[in-house]
């Protein structure tokens, strides 16, 4: 690559989905298995070729952007990160296009909710103009599919096909050789107003970039998670406790708590007298005492008193005490029985 690698993330939705989650931090910053979900997100560009060359495009929101900026600068001060706002949420290619002085040269992008298990740095050797990637489903009904002629070429992107035949699912992360062209795709779309109900999506400048010519294939995933909802949240972090995000190590032996794996609970975390585990993430900062909590996410400085959870969320600084099953409060929530 002659020109440095642009990483695109766009992130300029509400996160209607994760309330109460993202009434006043967007979904990015969501905690997930340890983390937040944008470094998760980011983690999984990390094998692409000259990955310290790259180039970032977060393209935000007109409400809360700045927390994302604050966040990167803070644990990413050596990245080149550029923070375009899509004023109104007009749809995918609108968001690009609110990006467009940014986008030039090889790009590889991402939504913010969508994480895959995958290798980049084949990108060095590409020859396609283009790549989508995709996994195949039992039921492509409800999903954007890839239809690939006898050559492997990609022919056309559908949105929630009628039929089942082709299951290529399009997990959304693409690489386009040179971001210009989807950029003029996207005039072309905006000139056409191709578009449903006021939003212009990704896949119908992708299609105006395969009328013309457009060299696309496609690389299979095997692993395709989910963080756009509570519940795909709570299933993706049981999925990363189970590969490779466990620390229950550091603390079976170190704790007059019973730990049960995997577990992922942040070294400033303070835990007292519970019962943690399975599939537990506790964030940095929070108290746990007297209690017993699994299969939940429980943010920064949360402080967790006599309760029996799971399957729960919990934001940053909440405080439970005395309560027992399913919860799913906010930031600065307070609940005790």
């Amino acid at each position: 690559m002659t020109k440095p690698l642009k990483i695109v993330i766009p992130m300029a939705g509400f996160g209607t989905r994760l309330r109460p989650l993202t009434w006043s931090k967007p979904k990015p910053l969501v905690s997930l298995a340890g983390k937040t979900v944008l470094d998760h997100v980011l983690d999984m560009f990390r094998t692409a070729p000259d990955f310290d060359s790259a180039e970032f495009v977060f393209i935000l929101g007109p409400m809360m952007g700045d927390q994302i900026e604050d966040y990167t600068t803070k644990h990413y001060p050596h990245w080149h990160v550029d923070y375009p706002v899509q004023p109104e949420m007009k749809g995918q290619s609108d968001a690009f296009w609110q990006a467009r002085e940014f986008l030039h040269g090889p790009m590889l992008m991402a939504f913010s909710d969508t994480l895959i298990e995958n290798d980049f740095s084949f990108l060095s050797d590409e020859t396609a103009d283009a790549i989508a990637w995709v996994k195949p489903v039992p039921d492509p009904r409800r999903f954007g599919v890839a239809e690939v002629n006898q050559d492997g070429w990609v022919t056309k992107l559908t949105e929630k096909p009628d039929e089942i035949d082709n299951n290529l699912a399009v997990v959304g992360c693409y690489y386009f050789k040179e971001a210009e062209q989807v950029i003029s795709a996207i005039v072309e779309q905006k000139e056409q107003d191709i578009s449903l109900k006021g939003e212009y999506y990704l896949a119908d400048a992708i299609n105006i970039m395969l009328a013309r010519g457009l060299k696309m294939r496609t690389e299979t995933v095997e692993t395709w998670l989910d963080a756009g909802t509570s519940e795909a949240l709570l299933k993706t972090n049981r999925y990363l406790m189970d590969h490779g995000r466990d620390n229950s190590i550091q603390w079976i032996d170190h704790t007059d708590c019973v730990i049960i794996p995997p577990v992922n609970i942040h070294p400033d975390a303070q835990v007292f007298k519970s019962v943690l585990g399975p599939h537990l993430s506790i964030a940095e900062g929070a108290v746990i005492e007297n209690s017993i909590l699994k299969d939940a996410i429980i943010g920064p400085r949360s402080k967790i008193t006599n309760c029996n959870l799971e399957t729960s969320l919990l934001g940053h600084d909440v405080t439970v005490t005395g309560l027992a099953g399913k919860l799913n409060l906010g930031d600065d929530s307070w609940a005790e029985r």
